[in-house]
């Protein structure tokens, strides 16, 4: 830093300069900058030791608000010294200067209607005073932010390998080492980095932010469960026996655990009419800023239901005799069945079995706020793998998980499937990754008749990490207790959405997801590709990743899966799920390295059972 060649900076004071006021007032500006309305203008100002993590934090608030529609942008120390501080060294004077500059560039930013986020050690104090008060003399937040991490901490870390030539000499004035750090006396945040994840630092910021109405709530991605509290049991379970009751369907129940797990948070229950149009026209909940939410999650009821029910107060839920859940303020409202399924499902053919439901079920549709008794099991063996939102986001917390990459599926895993996600996380760890985990995240709700049922896919899928496929101390397999729609694109947001809301990162998308067989064309009821398009585009997926499913074919050169590639067409064989079936269910054998071998087992096992059964 001492070879910074010193360039003259006592230039010429300016005189005879008037301000100019803008025309264009900060509330117009909040309106156009991003899609979230709002002016949210304000500078962040993170100083501490260098080490202590200033970039690391700022680059990831950075990333996390735009991805959110809130415009951001970070200043980082180390970059404004390549350009617009390129003529300052690092002496008293100049650090002045060069803090200075930077609190009249991010008051700019703010004033612009962005987060400014700084990154810049500032040792001393009166510099940070004077950054403080060029905001408020423009009427702009600004927080002060303490990156707090020990000499020791920051030493260890040494990125750059400053540490290391400011003790041998070849950096003089190196703050910590031989120029005083002043420590902040009352900064609006102090961030212990040496004691706390990233992804923790991160969410503190966001906390402060949102308590000072700089960001909206919704944007935390919080869990909202609807469990009634523990402390309020005892009263919840009395007075549902007192309330009138509304008896509901297996396909109904698993509604509820949706909604009681917060999987479709912030959902208070099942929608009510405003909440029903909004996402029935605009794939979005409005209320509160757009958050993407494509599938109705309603419950039907018959008009004899409706006209017992209308005016109550609240009604308990009922399934197979015990109350589960209490609805209160219940709307009631008309189910229009046609509409919903023309523009739900871009079809109304009576065939498809989801549609089919629709139709056959009540001509009005009840929403309220949902108190849920205790969690729902269903004793079937696997409970232990239906794992909440908050319960996954624990797991990969305490994996030390700095990626999580998410695959839904709801038939067998082959080799083709496995390839896709091995390649993922080769990708990566290229990226700079040192952790990545794999969700592995089976739909465990209703699926149609002709679909491998749940307990023999996880049986199947626990073969595949048996046979170390899948590397099983990176992956978490646990089950999605959502029901099947086959809604195609509509749908697959849905998917994608609520393993976001689980802390995914990564999502996995394949051919036509959710999608199906028109059952009487036998054609695609959806383009196979719309579905990985629809979630590149969709609003409010930004902060995860889409990754597009490379298509795999078994190489019968390489007695493998593949990544399929056009100019080697005659090396490739494409194995449909027919005839995986009509395989399985002769007992033959398919080619090597199509599937481990003890997955390809059990499902010999499961097809043989359907014989046996008939």
């Amino acid at each position: 830093m001492s070879g910074v060649k010193k360039l003259r900076t006592d230039l010429n004071r300016s005189t005879n300069v008037v301000y100019q006021a803008h025309h264009v007032s900060r509330s117009k500006r909040g309106q156009v900058v991003g899609t979230r309305g709002g002016f949210r203008g304000c500078t962040i100002w993170l100083t501490g030791l260098s080490g202590a993590g200033k970039t690391t934090i700022s680059f990831a608030l950075e990333e996390f608000l735009v991805s959110h529609a809130i415009p951001c942008y970070s200043l980082d120390g180390d970059n404004i010294r390549h350009g617009l501080n390129k003529n300052l060294g690092f002496s008293a004077t100049d650090r002045e200067e060069n803090i200075r500059r930077i609190a009249e560039v991010a008051k700019l930013f703010a004033d612009a209607g962005l987060v400014c986020v700084t990154s810049f050690i500032s040792p001393f104090g009166k510099d940070r005073d004077e950054a403080r008060k060029i905001h408020a003399s423009a009427g702009l937040p600004f927080f002060e932010v303490f990156i707090h991490a020990s000499l020791a901490v920051c030493e260890k870390r040494d990125v750059k390998g400053l540490y290391k030539k400011a003790r041998a000499g070849e950096i003089k004035g190196f703050t910590g080492i031989d120029s005083d750090y002043e420590r902040p006396e009352a900064p609006d945040l102090m961030l212990k980095t040496g004691e706390l994840s990233v992804n923790e630092c991160l969410h503190q910021v966001l906390e402060l932010l949102k308590e000072q109405n700089i960001v909206p709530g919704e944007i935390m991605e919080e869990v909202h469960q609807l469990f009634v509290m523990e402390n309020k049991l005892n009263l919840a379970a009395a007075d549902a026996k007192t309330l009138p009751t509304i008896s509901i369907t297996k396909l109904d129940l698993q509604w509820v655990q949706v909604l009681s797990e917060g999987w479709a948070s912030p959902l208070k229950g099942f929608m009510r009419e405003r909440e029903f149009l909004q996402v029935l026209h605009f794939g979005n909940l409005l209320d509160g800023g757009a958050i993407n939410l494509s599938v109705p999650i309603v419950l039907p009821v018959s008009n004899e239901t409706k006209r017992e029910m209308d005016g109550c107060a609240a009604v308990a839920l009922e399934y197979q005799g015990s109350r589960v859940a209490i609805l209160r303020n219940p709307e009631f409202y008309q189910h229009r069945k046609e509409e919903r399924c023309a523009r739900q499902w871009g079809t109304t053919c009576p065939q498809h079995p989801y549609i089919k439901m629709v139709m056959e079920g009540g001509d009005w549709l009840v929403g309220g706020d949902l108190e849920v008794l205790e969690r729902i099991k269903w004793n079937d063996g696997l409970d232990q793998y239906r794992l909440t939102p908050q319960e996954l986001k624990q797991k990969f917390k305490d994996m030390k998980a700095d990626a999580v990459f998410a695959f839904q599926l709801r038939n067998p895993v082959h080799n083709g499937h496995a390839l896709l996600m091995q390649d993922t996380k080769r990708r990566l760890l290229e990226r700079g990754y040192k952790n990545p985990v794999l969700l592995l995240h089976p739909l465990g709700g209703w699926t149609k008749d002709d679909d491998v049922p749940l307990d023999w896919r996880m049986k199947q899928h626990a073969a595949v990490l048996e046979e170390g496929v899948l590397e099983p101390a990176s992956t978490i397999v646990a089950i999605f207790p959502s029901p099947m729609m086959y809604a195609g694109p509509t749908e697959v947001q849905w998917h994608c959405r609520a393993r976001m809301i689980a802390g995914a990162n990564f999502y996995i998308v394949g051919r036509d997801p959710a999608g199906m067989p028109h059952p009487e064309t036998k054609q695609d009821l959806y383009e196979p590709t719309h579905g990985a398009k629809v979630l590149t585009m969709a609003p409010g997926l930004t902060s995860v990743e889409i990754i597009p499913f490379r298509v795999a074919a078994y190489n019968k050169i390489k007695k493998a899966m593949d990544f399929y590639e056009a100019e080697r067409h005659a090396e490739f064989e494409f194995i449909s799920g027919t005839k995986m079936r009509n395989m399985a269910r002769s007992g033959e054998n398919p080619p090597d390295g199509f599937m481990a071998p003890k997955a390809w087992k059990v499902l010999v096992e499961y097809y043989t059972s359907l014989q046996k059964d008939k």
